[in-house]
């Protein structure tokens, strides 16, 4: 039973949310707690386990029998299935070319100065101590990640890295922590 002091006070409203993480720099919805997340490299970065899914070609069986109605089985809606990686597709990521090694220590010199620029003074000095072995770390990987950046595609916003582990069949994520803001919905 719902107690009007609960909602007066705010108790039971925060049960209901969900937290949508942006973009510091860009805005743009990058990721949301509905996919945990495990820290790395000293919390600087954030592993989230991607799936592929089947998405469309939905079968909806609403019990008429088409042959005896005089319908063709196959009259209706061509429906496609689509296979998505679903944080992809969940926020519209959009996939950039490879970098190559001295793109990529371009790209990082500046994501350092602009997101240092946005953060509060402690979460930039904890942010510049450790992304020197995320660098370093995504570096020793060039090679396998794909590179994504949210939907406004903004040139100085975070890039998300995907790659697959050990054979996996599953995309793994990796997100900059510091370049996260949490956004109640």
């Amino acid at each position: 039973m719902l107690l009007y002091q609960d909602l007066l006070t705010g108790s039971l409203a925060d049960a209901n949310y969900c937290l949508v993480l942006i973009d510091v720099i860009a805005g743009d919805e990058l990721l949301s707690d509905s996919f945990p997340y495990k820290e790395i490299e000293n919390g600087v970065l954030w592993e989230v386990e991607g799936k592929w899914v089947v998405q469309g070609a939905l079968e909806v069986n609403i019990g008429a029998n088409p042959s005896a109605e005089g319908g063709d089985e196959d009259e209706g809606v061509d429906d496609q299935a689509v296979k998505v990686v679903d944080i992809v597709d969940t926020f519209r990521l959009q996939e950039q070319p490879a970098f190559d090694k001295k793109q990529f220590v371009t790209f990082m010199k500046r994501y350092i100065k602009n997101l240092s620029a946005k953060l509060e003074p402690e979460k930039a000095e904890e942010f510049k101590k450790g992304i020197e072995s995320a660098t370093k770390f995504l570096l020793g990987k060039l090679k396998d990640l794909q590179f994504f950046v949210g939907e406004s595609m903004h040139d100085d916003g975070s890039l998300v890295f995907a790659y697959y582990k050990d054979g996996a069949t599953d995309p793994t994520f990796l997100y900059f922590a510091h370049g996260l803001k949490e956004i109640k919905c």
